[in-house]
């Protein structure tokens, strides 16, 4: 199981008489591009916000790094939760913070180093996601695209070995959604960290997945590659992804 860096057992979630998780299982390899999709209001993000502990399951197991973390009380959950990093869909960023103090934040705020040394990865994280030298904007002066690299940036500044990432593509134009795409994979080839990625942008996502994983009807009923997942002889999927074009495109390039 040292490969498997979350791994999940028969979750399930209602909420009054709507069950919207019943009985996920799966498992998150480490190092790899993991992409969970699924139709509007399949459970995607409830799943999500599940991983990182912000919700209690009915029933069922959720193991980070081997720890099962459905039965730790809060203080233990925000220890786990350093595990993680979050890209939000709307880069959740604050809107009276440049785009610099946003991405220092997270350090200033959760550790003891000393300014030099903040100035010294927050310059190192904006240079990577390729904002180096729009560090004193504010977030009402920068694109959709350029929030969406500083929330990426800010996600990644506590060196996290997970990386969740919550509709990076939304609300974006085609080009921007492809830069970001770019940007997600060439991070993650560079870092080698464990990314997870709810998206609707199903042609974009199979470009860039190792692993994507199908939630439909509260399940998970498919689990492969892009290639794997496109070649299943199954109707839902099927219907699915020739909704998406994915089948025009082959999969991943």
């Amino acid at each position: 199981m040292e490969d498997v860096v979350i791994r999940i057992v028969e979750l399930k979630k209602s909420f009054e008489n709507n069950r919207v998780l019943d009985g996920v299982n799966l498992e998150v390899e480490r190092g790899k591009i993991t992409v969970i999709i699924g139709k509007s209001g399949s459970g995607k993000s409830v799943l999500l916000k599940h991983i990182i502990g912000l919700m209690k399951p009915d029933s069922g197991e959720i193991w980070v790094d081997g720890v099962e973390i459905t039965r730790l009380d809060e203080s233990e959950l925000n220890k786990m939760r350093t595990k993680f990093g979050v890209l939000f869909q709307e880069a959740a960023l604050f809107d009276s913070m440049t785009i610099w103090e946003n991405v220092a934040f997270p350090l200033i705020e959760r550790t003891k180093m000393r300014k030099e040394e903040i100035k010294r990865i927050v310059d190192e994280k904006l240079e990577q996601v390729g904002l180096f030298g729009h560090d004193d904007k504010l977030p009402s002066e920068v694109s959709g695209g350029m929030k969406k690299r500083a929330g990426l940036a800010r996600a990644l500044v506590l060196d996290p070995p997970v990386v969740l990432f919550d509709e990076p593509t939304a609300g974006v134009d085609p080009v921007t959604a492809l830069t970001i795409l770019r940007l997600i994979q060439d991070t993650q080839r560079k870092l080698k960290k464990t990314y997870v990625i709810i998206s609707h942008d199903i042609i974009g996502m199979f470009r860039i997945a190792d692993k994507v994983a199908m939630l439909s009807g509260g399940k998970i009923i498919a689990y492969g590659t892009p290639e794997e997942i496109i070649s299943m002889d199954v109707e839902e999927i099927s219907q699915f992804l020739e909704a998406a074009r994915i089948k025009e495109i082959g999969g991943k390039k």
